[in-house]
């Protein structure tokens, strides 16, 4: 076998990065070339509380993502191109030297309380969906400026480029300034009709149409490292891609989908994505009552997606439970989850109370208080509870995906790290009544790559990407449980679950 193609993929989610060697391998007499995933890097990414901001360490991501250069050339890999993807929506800003404006606020910081109605009632719901095509959420790029403009932020007057986090960390290694096309319809500030930045919009709202940058799509060559950065880390002038920069479009590209008809999907990790690929974006009254985005997605198509609230909650009762002296890994927690009664008790994951950080476990229980339900107080009644909950809100989204497209969805392809989770995959499986086709895990970094496969010619478009994904990561499948599960049971708590406080 021989070595066709070799790529390094960041990819940077809301708790931990990680850095991953693929390398294109040609077949060995079964169908076509594989591609092998070698992880060189792994590191944490804690946000900082400084006074009543909550931010981003953004030099000490960048310091990793050198580390990890430097390691792929000492181990021994010879990388041709390099791409970063990450969480959406957050940002930095330059000044008129091309120097950085303090650290990044983290998307969970609580300058944007009430923005998203405030802008609502200045533009227009309507407007501002129709122009942004996005769910109303209070993290979004627009709101974030905006909350920074209301509060008369020095670093926003000074201001005179606007880079999204991978953008951001794409020109500190090659000095390029650019705006990722995925990326940048996280921000509400493109439109969606035409893929060009709303500058209409940003005069109404007094934002500095100049912050912003040319748009690139996924597989787009950028520039090269910086001499200075070859010289610090002593490795060739590799070159970077534009990549689905959005970690979920990355993940999704990586969903080895490889039929013509329209699939549904679960992005599964700190959030759940559910959504379907579509090639045009859909604006309607209908999407936007049912709170759903149109984000861009690699090789011009849009995704018809909805954020849930997924696997965080569960981690912040993890997270709880360590700080009390536990030692219980995720593991360990499901399986005191399958000793528990189903549907004892019941969230609704998206309100509003499961979003910020801290005293989760109170919050859960609190919730099934005032809304009449046994109060969870075990470690599997919390965790059984939290995980019915999200496969039951996954069958709930699905459906409104459903009646927005007009396709009944054969099943459910889920990807990423929540997939480690078999009792959820399970849970989705019963409560959608279909199948789930779990894998790759890594999804976000797989996609990052198969953009850079693209970019060096080695993968035609995205179907062929997907072909060498299904042939290289055997998926996993689950089935609705025929004997175990009481559906009668199912329907009832479908019901009551329905009837919960969002």
């Amino acid at each position: 076998m021989n070595k066709l193609a070799s790529v390094l993929a960041f990819d940077l989610g809301a708790s931990s990065g990680r850095a991953l060697i693929g390398e294109l391998i040609s077949g060995d007499g079964d169908g076509g070339p594989k591609l092998k995933v070698t992880e060189i890097h792994r590191f944490p990414n804690d946000a900082i509380a400084v006074g009543d901001h909550l931010h981003w360490d953004i030099l000490r991501l960048l310091q990793e993502l050198k580390s990890a250069i430097r390691r792929a050339f000492q181990d021994g890999f010879e990388p041709q191109t390099f791409g970063i993807d990450t969480w959406g929506v957050d940002f930095g800003l330059l000044d008129s030297n091309g120097e950085l404006l303090g650290n990044p606020y983290h998307y969970r910081d609580p300058q944007t309380e009430g923005i998203v109605e405030e802008l609502a009632a200045l533009i227009g719901k309507e407007n501002l969906y129709e122009q942004g095509g996005l769910q109303f959420m209070p993290f979004n790029t627009i709101n974030q400026i905006y909350a920074m403009k209301k509060a008369g932020s020095p670093k926003l007057e000074a201001a005179h480029t606007l880079l999204l986090t991978p953008d951001l960390l794409t020109y500190f290694l090659t000095g390029a300034k650019v705006n990722e096309f995925t990326m940048a319809t996280t921000t509400q500030l493109l439109l969606p009709q035409t893929q060009a930045w709303n500058v209409e919009l940003m005069e109404q709202l007094g934002i500095p149409s100049r912050l912003f940058q040319a748009l690139v799509k996924p597989g787009t060559r950028i520039a090269p490292l910086t001499s200075a950065v070859c010289s610090e880390l002593d490795v060739p002038p590799i070159e970077a891609v534009a990549v689905g920069t959005h970690d979920t479009e990355s993940a999704v590209a990586a969903i080895p989908a490889t039929r013509v008809e329209p699939f549904a999907y679960i992005v599964s990790g700190t959030w759940s994505l559910l959504g379907s690929e579509l090639q045009h974006p859909v604006v309607t009254p209908e999407a936007m009552a049912l709170d759903f985005s149109n984000e861009g997605g690699a090789c011009d198509t849009y995704q018809l997606i909805k954020n849930i609230m997924g696997l965080w909650i569960v981690q912040e009762c993890k997270r709880e439970w360590e700080e009390q002296g536990s030692t219980l890994d995720f593991g360990e927690l499901v399986e005191l989850a399958k000793e528990e009664l189903p549907f004892r008790s019941l969230i609704q994951p998206d309100n509003h109370l499961f979003y910020a950080p801290g005293g989760m476990i109170a919050r859960i229980q609190s919730y099934c208080e005032h809304s009449g339900q046994p109060v969870p107080q075990t470690k599997g009644q919390i965790m059984r509870c939290v995980i019915e909950s999200l496969a039951l809100r996954y069958r709930q989204v699905l459906g409104q995906l459903e009646s927005l497209t007009g396709h009944t969805f054969g099943g459910l392809h889920m990807v990423g790290g929540g997939i480690q989770n078999e009792l959820l995959c399970q849970f989705t499986a019963d409560a959608i009544g279909r199948p789930v086709w779990t894998g790759p895990v890594e999804a976000s970094a797989i996609g990052n790559m198969l953009m850079q496969l693209v970019s060096l010619g080695h993968c035609a478009d995205l179907m062929e990407a997907r072909i060498v994904v299904s042939r290289s990561f055997p998926g996993g499948v689950y089935l609705p449980s025929e004997e175990s599960t009481d559906i009668q049971g199912l329907e009832t708590a479908y019901e009551r679950f329905m009837q919960l406080h969002l």
